[in-house]
């Protein structure tokens, strides 16, 4: 029997570490919880998110006074964007890299090289 209250125990301490606190929905006291958190930084975080709406990438969350790239590597693994881990990509990354890239290509096309200046190049290679 302590056997098993044990496993139950060992359990239930193993499955509460696992659970992330989302930054879009946590309370202040939630995110004092984190490491490197204290009273100060999750009101911060909890004014910014009331300011500015809700965080949309680990980036929102650098903007908040206080919280740098270091207190963000501390928390990465402990909380989550509209359940999705901190630093994942958002529905909406894709579409901008590829009007990007087709900008680039936009931009490669309505100025195309001379030859004066593509054997010029060639020379300045070699």
């Amino acid at each position: 029997m302590k056997k098993l209250l044990f496993i139950f125990v060992s359990l239930f301490v193993l499955c509460g570490s696992s659970f992330a606190v989302d930054l879009n929905k946590a309370t202040q006291a939630e995110l004092e919880a984190l490491k490197g958190i204290g009273e100060v930084k999750a009101k911060a975080i909890v004014d910014y998110r009331t300011k500015n709406g809700p965080f949309k990438s680990a980036d929102d969350l650098d903007k908040v006074k206080g919280v740098g790239k270091g207190i963000i590597a501390k928390i990465i693994g402990d909380v989550t964007i509209d359940g999705r881990p901190l630093g994942m990509p958002t529905a909406s990354d894709k579409p901008v890299e590829k009007k990007a890239k087709k900008a680039d290509e936009a931009a490669a096309a309505v100025a195309p090289a001379d030859e004066k200046t593509v054997k010029a190049d060639k020379k300045k290679k070699e």
